[in-house]
């Protein structure tokens, strides 16, 4: 089953040049294709190979090297979501993954610009004004910590076995990325990705237990 996306490791020096068309790109096509069949392999290798030129975009749109980072790591799982959408007719891998990353950068500084309003209003709101609140884990029937942990165990269950593994050990025994890849002996960037798409899956399946419900 296919997951749904990385601590960015930055390079020296950020470049801006995308990789040109040539036996490259055939390379970058057929990594994309395996992709599309959810081969978490080719996404790191995309990853790895195109993650600094797109920071380098992300830096200069977003302004911040940790919204940049973010907007590099949505880049890359919005591009394993989309996979199967891409066509070789409209351009290049390197410009669709590009155009992305300039896509979800400019949403993000509009989503700041967004921010700022409502904390804007906020501050100047009247002292007795109390926002609405969403709905909490009690307006589902998830009240306590024993039933909240069988939720989470069985959604722990619905990830593939490597998402699983990733997740585990980042978050239960405090691992890093980095030490990640060293015990399992896999690429940093395949270690990024499996986190990033299992984290996905669980954000999606607890969302009614755990997140706002929508007005």
């Amino acid at each position: 089953m296919r997951g749904a996306s990385p601590e960015i490791a930055r390079p020296s020096t950020v470049t801006m040049a995308i990789p040109s068309m040539s036996p490259a790109n055939e390379s970058d096509r057929r990594l994309l294709e395996m992709m599309a069949r959810g081969d978490e392999q080719a996404l790191a290798a995309l990853y790895d190979r195109f993650s600094g030129a797109l920071y380098g975009v992300a830096l200069r749109i977003a302004g911040e090297r940790a919204d940049a980072d973010e907007i590099v790591l949505d880049s890359f799982q919005q591009a394993w979501r989309d996979s199967t959408r891409f066509r070789e007719e409209r351009g290049s891998v390197a410009a669709w993954l590009t155009m992305i990353c300039r896509s979800r950068a400019l949403d993000l500084v509009r989503s700041r610009v967004r921010r700022e309003r409502a904390v804007n209003r906020a501050e100047t709101a009247a002292p007795g004004d109390v926002p609405a609140m969403g709905r909490g884990p009690t307006a589902t029937g998830a009240s306590d910590a024993g039933e909240r942990g069988r939720i989470v165990a069985a959604a722990m269950e619905q990830l593939a076995e490597p998402q699983r593994q990733a997740i585990e050990l980042a978050f239960f025994e405090g691992l890093s990325h980095s030490e990640i890849a060293e015990r399992l002996r896999e690429p940093l960037g395949t270690i990024k990705t499996r986190v990033r798409l299992g984290m996905q899956k669980l954000r999606d399946a607890l969302r009614a237990y755990y997140f706002e419900a929508s007005p």
